[in-house]
């Protein structure tokens, strides 16, 4: 294909899609509201859709990866938001290292797993 492609935009799912739209402005993202059971979250380049869906099976299987600048710098805003405190099923894990860089996972309040990672060579 020649065309140039300009992003990409997952639709997620939520159990309760206050919360969880709560929970993403809370990591920083803007949402614009495009329906009342779905909105636009973006931040800077990266953008993606909160729909009011929950398919336990469906939402448990979801990861998505974003790619951050500072893993390190990331995980000590992430500790700074008590994420885990407000919002219950949120879980944190610590960043790894492998070969290919380093990530940490964020379980949103409905159970998607997100990775924030940092590639060493790019």
């Amino acid at each position: 294909m020649k065309q140039n492609i300009k992003s990409i935009r997952p639709f997620i799912g939520a159990k309760n899609f206050e919360i969880s739209s709560n929970f993403y402005k809370d990591l920083g993202f803007e949402e614009i509201v495009l329906e009342h059971n779905l909105s636009l979250f973006k931040k800077q380049d990266i953008a993606f859709y909160l729909q009011n869906a929950y398919v336990k099976d469906w939402i448990e299987n979801t990861m998505l990866f974003i790619e951050v600048e500072s893993v390190d710098d990331f995980w000590e805003e992430l500790l700074s938001l008590n994420l885990t405190v407000k919002y219950e099923g949120v879980k944190l894990s610590p960043i790894r290292t492998m070969d290919w860089g380093k990530e940490c996972f964020v379980h949103d309040p409905s159970g998607i797993l997100w990775h924030f990672g940092e590639f060493f060579n790019t």
